[in-house]
């Protein structure tokens, strides 16, 4: 068990244990050896020793509330003589507990010792030296208190600020690790369904060795972007998987499946930051993919150009109106999940880009972003 300020409870009960030892061994033999005086002349033993019982037994409270061990205190330091217990109790008030006005208590107790001081017979008695006594050992150890308890407010933020920074980064390396896998296999396995179904229709003998070649050369590709996925994962210096320079290719793939895919490319290679130019070519993947899912008789246009300072990457699919006889392309299954557009709002995010995604005015669908080439914050 642990309490507020995160240290181990056991801890604290010896702690208090000993606190309250101690307070008994400052007032119990006293009186038994006649050592101890009261403000009022001689008070009785019994008195005496039950008031210093009670001023112990009130140190084990102390971290619930500060007034017991103050209250008795201050009484045991009238009955007895001992001002030991009220330092103690002046301390534990400000160091566990954040009590308002905390400096008119700490006055009070620093009077109840500079006149318990001063009657005491076994000291000086001048009012100056008493004073002083008064505001170090019973003022200053309050003061010292309210430090304790900022250093351990502070610490213990600190804690859950660590944790919190933990949670939140264990989370986005789980969104991470979403979205690199929805967009490795999720298009993989999209377009080798997709070449099976045509496979299972398909009647020359040619046309299916070249179906079944390519649900092959895409399970090869997939299989090598999970172990590219897995080296990322296991080395943080590791490179992100494909960028610009392969968007040519998912639409050359595109094309084969049967898709209308005319293409725009202006971006150079090795032009543009790792992090934006994997987002491009992550938003042109995952818009095929859709493209192949819910429209493919579709005309498609992929654009991916820098202009200025930006890079500017769209997939815009248009309902092909002037080949209503033409041929009818296979839809490729919905695998569900709705994953792919928020990890790409996401990756387009974390590239400081804009994301836009919607219908179009003539019955299609853009996927779109501009991605700054330079962070703004850099």
């Amino acid at each position: 068990m642990w309490d507020k300020w995160g240290m181990p409870r056991h801890r604290d009960w010896f702690v208090d244990a000993a606190l309250a030892a101690a307070v008994i061994a400052f007032t119990v033999p006293t009186t038994l050896i006649g050592y101890s005086f009261s403000l009022w002349g001689g008070a009785p033993d019994a008195l005496e020793i039950a008031t210093g019982v009670i001023t112990a037994a009130a140190m084990l409270v102390r971290r619930r509330t500060p007034w017991p061990a103050v209250v008795a205190s201050a009484a045991c330091a009238c009955v007895t003589g001992q001002v030991v217990p009220m330092i103690l109790a002046v301390f534990s008030m400000t160091a566990e507990h954040r009590v308002r006005r905390w400096q008119y208590v700490a006055l009070a107790l620093s009077v109840v010792y500079a006149v318990v001081d001063y009657r005491n017979p076994h000291t000086d008695h001048s009012v100056y030296l008493n004073v002083v006594r008064a505001l170090t050992l019973i003022y200053l150890p309050a003061a010292v208190g309210t430090w304790v308890y900022a250093y351990r407010r502070l610490i213990r933020e600190l804690r859950v600020g660590v944790r919190e920074r933990e949670e939140i980064a264990a989370s986005e390396e789980r969104r991470k690790i979403a979205r690199e896998m929805h967009d490795t296999v999720t298009h993989a396995v999209t377009a080798m369904v997709l070449n099976a179904g045509m496979a299972r229709d398909a009647t020359e003998p040619g046309e299916i060795r070249d179906l079944t070649a390519t649900i092959e050369d895409k399970g090869v590709q997939a299989l090598g972007e999970l172990r590219q996925l897995l080296t990322v994962l296991r080395r943080e210096d590791a490179d992100l998987a494909e960028g610009t320079e392969a968007i040519a290719r998912l639409v050359g793939e595109a094309q084969a499946s049967g898709l209308k895919v005319d293409l725009r490319l202006d971006a150079p290679p090795g032009a543009l930051p790792r992090q934006v130019s994997h987002a491009c070519y992550r938003l042109v993947q995952e818009g095929l993919s859709n493209v192949r899912k819910h429209a493919p008789d579709s005309r498609v246009h992929v654009t991916c150009e820098v202009t200025g300072d930006q890079v500017a990457v769209s997939v815009v699919d248009t309902p092909d109106r002037g080949d209503p006889g033409g041929k009818t392309v296979r839809a490729a299954p919905s695998l569900g999940g709705g994953y792919g557009l928020a990890g790409i709002r996401e990756r387009v995010s974390l590239a400081q880009g804009r994301f836009f995604s919607g219908p179009t005015p003539e019955g299609g669908f853009i996927l779109a972003a501009r991605l700054p080439l330079r962070s703004p914050h850099g």
